[in-house]
């Protein structure tokens, strides 16, 4: 499925355009309208607006249509990162949906948003987000490195 491109974003990449987007939401969610596709973008977005922080956020926005931008930007980031199941299980509470079908939908928006942010922003992102979003974005969730633990030397 072809996206409809608009305006030039930073590094030369095209953003979507938001009929385009919710199209493409819409295909990956079978959704049966545009409507019920532009209600699971919003809450999912505004969500995920609640959990990204700094330059990902920013560029993340500057990547989006306008509109989805406006609400992933719009958000206050949550004092304390969820992880990508707690990420599930709030928006599920804060719909009043399922966890299974607020998963479908958070997968179903967010392999959107893995297209239109591109390999490099999207490994930022989850670079920068706690473990378990990356089957969210619809990618395979890799092993994060350890940090080496400090070793102490004794003094001479």
């Amino acid at each position: 499925m072809q996206w409809q491109q608009r305006q030039k974003r930073p590094q030369g990449r095209t953003a979507p355009t938001y009929d385009g987007f919710l199209e493409k939401v819409r295909y990956e969610g079978a959704y049966p309208t545009r409507e019920k596709a532009a209600a699971v973008v919003a809450t999912v977005l505004a969500q995920l607006g609640r959990q990204l922080t700094g330059e990902e956020r920013v560029e993340l926005a500057a990547r989006l249509p306008r509109e989805a931008a406006a609400v992933l930007a719009a958000q206050i980031p949550a004092p304390e990162p969820l992880t990508g199941w707690g990420f599930v299980k709030d928006l599920a509470d804060r719909t009043g949906r399922s966890p299974a079908v607020t998963r479908w939908d958070t997968g179903a928006v967010l392999s959107t948003v893995a297209s239109a942010a591109g390999p490099d922003l999207l490994a930022r992102i989850l670079a920068a987000l706690p473990p378990g979003y990356a089957l969210l974005f619809g990618h395979p969730e890799l092993p994060r490195p350890r940090p080496e633990p400090a070793t102490l030397t004794p003094a001479a």
